[in-house]
């Protein structure tokens, strides 16, 4: 027994000589790398005042320090910043979802800057400005020839303050002067709510602003209240980019039970490591629930599918989501700025962190790299699905995403399918209820009349290819053989834009249909609009019409 403990004294003498070693190592190591702090900051001011002193020209201190700050942030991730006194709104933006302007959205090219959306119930709508509309000048300035972020700047203000805007009527071309009185403009986190197939409740969640898991919950009880006999829901995150964690606690807090661990944060800082638990009883627990995911769903979007997904309360569909798994931190600096600095990753019920960049390694380019399919470990669901960390959140079922065809895109680019909205707006006084509108075939045909004469040119996928192909050919000297076949296959694949026109016609009669109904019912009808035709939404319906699938998605 003796020989026992003399044995463990021995032990823990080498332990405590360990620890203590391990200790003294660290302190030096910190120690050190604080003096290389001072050593490195000493070295920088005094670098600075040689050069203000000596070169030769004037450098701009505020200018000259910025790129320094910039340089810096370099070598960390995209969602660390430095946040000057004058973007401050930026910053509260994010947050609460507000900023001071008048409540449109603009889009402008070389020729004219249109009004594309007006929010409803802003100082735009008041004062009957439509979407179509041409700005011609902000406070008696021509805004021709400006940047769009000129022009964003210009029309924001603090709430109170008065814009002279004139404008130009896009079909008559009638000019219109008006005095708008700017104010606080609150983007609303729930950006449509109501049922698909008068049984499945439908929410769509823009972002993760203040009050958000409030609005969700309101917009969830209103539903149970006028669709008694809801069969499920569908919780719409797709290119939702996130914000605010305690909001993704709340919002997974109106499907999950009191108590439960939502997500985890862990950083350098380990005093302010936590863990988020669910506060309150569940709104309800029990409801049949889908959440919708892609590549845009990103930060706290990931945190309730994430956690939705962990704890086995819903199905997840669509695709996989965008990969955040950072938390930042916003701290005070001199002179009214802020840095905004990732503080923490975030961890997911199962213990999973989502993160898809590691920007702690770079390559030998400087270039930072997805976290490979090698290195990704598995982690179980409580009904013990294996599910993965470090790329996402992927879905329990998969749904291809929607692609437009080529001419499609053109179309959107050119702004063909929003000028001829504009036009079928002023000589329809009025369209079907938003779900049910649907455009005629003379109405599709007088669209095709509309594009007579206008320069909608633009290459396939297939003819991008070919051109690569060529090119390649002709670098590694293969294409003389070659030329007559490519000529030949070239010729052949020579696309007829009209043609492209009617084989795409169900795809751009559907984007027709939903900037239409956005001009008599604002964004509420674009979205109702869309969602007939949303592969996602309707594979979401299938699975939640189907008990026996849904149950087998979550095994």
């Amino acid at each position: 027994m003796r020989a026992f403990f003399r044995r463990n004294r021995r032990m823990m003498l080498v332990l405590v000589l360990l620890v203590a070693g391990g200790m003294s190592i660290m302190a030096y190591n910190e120690k050190d790398k604080y003096f290389e702090i001072a050593k490195n900051l000493d070295i920088f001011a005094a670098f600075y005042r040689e050069l203000n002193t000596y070169y030769v020209d004037d450098l701009p201190p505020e200018k000259l320090m910025h790129k320094g700050i910039d340089a810096m942030l370099e070598e960390t991730d995209p969602y660390t910043d430095f946040i000057p006194e004058e973007n401050l709104d930026e910053l509260k933006f994010m947050a609460t979802g507000k900023y001071g302007g008048v409540g449109v959205s603009v889009n402008t090219d070389s020729e004219r800057t249109v009004i594309t959306d007006v929010y409803e119930g802003g100082p735009m709508d008041k004062a009957g400005v439509k979407p179509g509309d041409i700005i011609l000048s902000l406070d008696g300035k021509d805004i021709k020839g400006l940047e769009q972020e000129e022009i964003s700047r210009m029309l924001k203000g603090a709430p109170g303050s008065s814009l002279d805007m004139v404008t130009k009527h896009p079909v008559t071309g009638a000019q219109n002067t008006r005095k708008i009185n700017r104010e606080e403009i609150n983007v609303k986190a729930v950006s449509f709510s109501g049922v698909t197939n008068r049984d499945i409740g439908y929410i769509r969640m823009t972002q993760f602003t203040e009050n958000s898991g409030e609005l969700v919950q309101g917009a969830f009880a209103e539903l149970k209240k006028q669709y008694p006999s809801m069969k499920g829901l569908i919780l719409d995150l797709r290119g939702n980019p996130g914000g605010l964690l305690d909001e993704a606690v709340i919002v997974a807090n109106i499907f999950v039970d009191k108590n439960k661990t939502i997500v985890s944060t862990k950083g350098k800082v380990k005093s302010w490591d936590r863990e988020y638990k669910t506060e309150t009883s569940a709104f309800d627990a029990h409801i049949p629930l889908v959440v919708l995911t892609n590549r845009s769903s990103a930060s706290a979007s990931e945190i309730v599918a994430g956690a939705i997904q962990d704890l086995d309360r819903g199905v997840i569909i669509g695709q996989r989501s965008f990969g955040k798994g950072l938390v930042q931190t916003t701290r005070p600096l001199p002179y009214n700025a802020k840095l905004k600095v990732t503080t923490a990753k975030y961890y997911t019920p199962s213990g999973r962190c989502i993160q898809a960049i590691d920007y702690s390694h770079r390559n030998s380019d400087g270039e930072v790299e997805y976290v490979a399919d090698s290195l990704r470990k598995s982690f179980n669901t409580v009904a013990g699905r294996k599910v993965r960390d470090g790329g996402g959140i992927e879905p329990d079922d998969t749904v291809e995403p929607t692609l437009l065809s080529q001419v499609a895109i053109t179309l959107l680019r050119k702004q063909y399918i929003f000028d001829f909205a504009t036009q079928y707006y002023y000589s329809h006084p009025k369209i079907a209820a938003a779900n049910t509108f649907e455009l005629s075939e003379d109405d599709f045909s007088d669209f095709l009349k509309y594009l007579d004469g206008r320069n909608y040119s633009y290459k396939t996928r297939s003819e991008e290819a070919l051109e690569s192909f060529q090119a390649t050919a002709r670098k590694e000297k293969y294409y003389d053989a070659v030329a007559k076949e490519f000529e030949a296959l070239q010729v052949k694949m020579k696309h007829d834009k009209k043609q492209d026109l009617l084989k795409n016609k169900t795809e751009i009669k559907r984007l027709l249909e939903e900037e239409i109904a956005s001009r008599y019912y604002m964004q509420r009808g674009r979205i109702e609009k869309s969602l007939s035709s949303d592969n996602e939404v309707n594979e979401a319906i299938a699975v939640l019409h189907s008990p026996e699938r849904y149950q087998q998605l979550l095994k």
